[in-house]
C-alpha cells in the first residue's frame, strides 16, 4: 500500500488521513505480516489503545481474531455481535469484519462495529429525548408543587410528613431528569482534581461509604485538568456511590480511586478534525460482580440499572457531563483479580 496521502489545505480535496478519520466505525489496516499499519480514532478509542502504540504490533497481540477465525486466505469473514476480549483483557461487544485489500496481496482490514455506551461515545444524546425529558420535568413539577402544599396544610402529623418527604424525593429525581435537556455550554477551568478527589471521597466516607475501605492510587505528577469543579465532583460522588452499593454483599470490600497520565491517548472531537489529547485519567475501581452481561453495552443510556430499585439516571448523567468537559467515560472488567473499573480521561488544562 502507499503511503497516506497528505491534506494540502483547509477546503481542498480529502486525502487519506481525513477520509480515514471520518469514518463512522473502527477500522485497523493489516499488513501482510499480519501487523497493524493504520488506526482511526474511532478504533483507538474501541481499544483503549492510541495508533502509535498499536502500529507495527501483530494483530493478535491488540486483537484476538474471533474463535471461528477466518474461512480461507483472502476470503471476507464476519462474526456478529460477539464478545471479545482485547489482549490487555478489555471486554467487548462488537460486529468484527475483516476483508481483503483488492490489488493489495496480504493487505486487509478489520472493522469492528459497535453501539455500545462504554466505548468512547463521542456523540450528542438523542435530541427526541432530551427534548421530552425536559417537557415531562416541566409538566410534572406542577402538580408535585400542589400536592406538597396541601400535604402541609392537613397538618404535621407522620402521613403529610410521609406525603412531603416522598414529593421532596420524586422533585430530586425530576431535578435530574432534567439536566438531560440542559444543551448549554458548561463552563471550563483549569484545576488540580486532587482537592476535588479528596471532597468526594469524604462525602462517602461521611455517608454512603462510611464503613467500606477507599483505597487511593495517585500520580502526584499528574497536571492541572480542564474540567468544571461542580460536574466532576457530581461525578465522582456518584461513581463512588455505584461503587458502594456493587460490593455491599462482598466478603472482603475494595473501592479504588487511581490516576494516571496516559500518553498518546487522544480522540477527534469532529470528522476529519484536529485530535483532542485526553491524557489525564481517573479511575474507580471496585471488586464487586460488575453489570449483568444483558445491559453492560447500555450502562451509560438513561433508565438503564443494574440495580433493583435503580433509576438508571446517574451513569447516563454522568456520561452527559464528561462530554460536556471534552471527555469520555468508560466501564471495563479487567485486571487480575477483575475488578469492575469506570474510567475517566479528560484534557489538560493549557497553561
Amino acid at each position: 500500500m502507499t503511503p497516506p496521502e497528505r491534506d494540502e489545505a483547509a477546503g481542498a480535496r480529502p486525502g487519506f488521513p481525513a477520509l480515514f478519520a471520518a469514518l463512522p466505525v473502527a477500522v485497523l489496516v493489516i499488513d501482510p505480516a499480519d501487523r497493524v499499519a493504520h488506526a482511526n480514532a474511532l478504533a483507538e478509542e474501541t481499544l483503549n489503545l492510541s495508533e502509535r502504540v498499536m502500529l507495527g504490533r501483530p494483530l493478535a497481540a491488540i486483537l484476538p481474531t474471533p474463535a471461528e477465525g477466518r474461512s480461507r486466505e483472502g476470503e471476507a469473514f464476519a462474526a456478529y455481535d460477539v464478545a471479545m476480549e482485547t489482549a490487555r483483557g478489555r471486554r467487548i461487544r462488537v460486529d468484527f469484519a475483516e476483508a481483503a485489500v483488492p490489488n493489495h496481496p496480504g493487505w486487509r482490514t478489520v472493522t469492528l462495529h459497535s453501539a455500545a455506551a462504554n466505548v468512547g461515545r463521542g456523540t450528542t444524546p438523542n435530541r427526541a429525548a432530551t427534548g421530552a425529558a425536559a417537557m415531562l420535568a416541566h409538566e410534572v413539577r406542577n402538580p408535585l408543587s400542589g400536592i406538597r402544599g396541601a400535604a402541609q396544610l392537613i397538618g404535621s402529623g407522620e402521613l403529610p410528613r410521609l406525603i412531603v418527604r416522598e414529593v421532596d424525593r420524586i422533585a430530586a429525581l425530576i431535578d435530574r431528569v432534567q439536566h438531560f435537556g440542559d444543551s448549554g455550554p458548561l463552563p471550563l477551568q483549569a484545576a488540580n482534581i486532587y482537592p476535588l478527589l479528596e471532597h468526594a471521597r469524604g462525602v462517602a466516607r461521611a455517608g454512603f461509604a462510611r464503613h467500606l475501605p477507599i483505597e487511593e492510587r495517585f500520580d502526584p505528577s499528574l497536571p492541572p485538568a480542564r474540567i468544571n469543579p461542580d460536574a466532576m465532583l457530581q461525578i465522582m460522588i456518584n461513581l463512588l456511590s455505584n461503587a458502594s452499593h456493587a460490593i455491599a454483599s462482598m466478603a472482603e470490600p475494595r473501592i479504588v480511586i487511581a490516576t494516571a497520565f496516559r500518553h498518546g491517548m487522544a480522540v477527534r472531537a469532529a470528522a476529519g478534525g484536529a485530535r483532542v489529547a485526553l491524557p489525564i485519567e481517573i479511575a474507580v475501581l471496585d471488586n464487586g460482580p460488575g453489570a449483568p452481561s444483558d445491559i453492560a453495552d447500555q450502562l451509560f443510556d438513561p433508565f438503564v440499572s443494574g440495580r433493583p430499585g435503580g433509576q438508571g439516571l446517574g451513569l447516563a448523567l454522568a456520561d452527559k457531563l464528561v462530554r460536556d468537559m471534552g471527555g469520555i467515560i468508560q466501564y471495563a472488567r479487567e485486571g487480575s483479580p477483575i475488578m469492575t473499573h469506570f474510567r475517566l480521561l479528560l484534557p489538560r488544562a493549557e497553561v
